[in-house]
């Protein structure tokens, strides 16, 4: 009889290692912010991000919707800029984020991803995030930080209505705060307010 007890402690303790592994990433986590696997981070050009249920993470696109610049029409001026600024984000010299604004319709989204099919093979990544979630920033900021991968955070359709709270996450990336602002991070932003 006293084997029978010893075995099924025995078959137990792989999944008694395999929970205290579990727990100790939730443990890990700040915030309920997930930490992204490096191997989806470098195979995946795309991202959202993702908060359910007070979790936080970085979820691969798996279809981006990646659109050719040279579709785009009556926007030469506008394009050359916008390229010149993420390629020159892209080789590791001074960018800047971007607001594009214009009537509905006029490309804005479109010109964003079209960055993305362009810049890809170049390292070049882009994570969308929804204004909702502004506040996150400075994790999705963490998650990338060290990465040699260059990231778009694009936000789009951003507006803000009075007494809305979730720009000062936006702002203090921008204008700085306590923390550093990584090089590898630019904000792209469409509005057509």
């Amino acid at each position: 009889m006293s084997e029978e007890p010893s075995r099924s402690f025995q078959d137990l303790l792989p999944r008694l290692d395999r929970l205290l592994e579990y727990l100790g990433r939730l443990l890990d986590r700040p915030n309920g912010v997930a930490q992204t696997d490096d191997r989806i981070l470098k195979e995946a050009k795309a991202f959202r991000w993702i908060r359910r249920d007070g979790d936080g993470w970085l979820e691969p696109v798996r279809h981006p919707d990646l659109v050719d610049l040279d579709d785009l029409i009556g926007l030469d001026r506008e394009l050359e800029i916008l390229t010149r600024n993420t390629e020159q984000f892209v080789h590791g010299l001074p960018a800047n984020n971007v607001l594009i604004w214009g009537e509905r319709g006029t490309g804005k989204s479109s010109a964003v991803k079209g960055f993305l099919a362009r810049f890809a093979g170049q390292g070049l990544r882009m994570i969308e995030v929804r204004k909702n979630d502004l506040r996150d920033l400075p994790f999705i900021v963490e998650d990338v930080w060290d990465r040699p991968e260059r990231f778009i955070l694009f936000c789009d359709d951003l507006s803000f209505d009075e007494g809305e709270s979730g720009y000062r996450e936006l702002k203090a990336l921008l204008e700085g705060s306590l923390s550093a602002r990584p090089d590898n991070v630019l904000i792209y932003a469409t509005s057509n307010r």
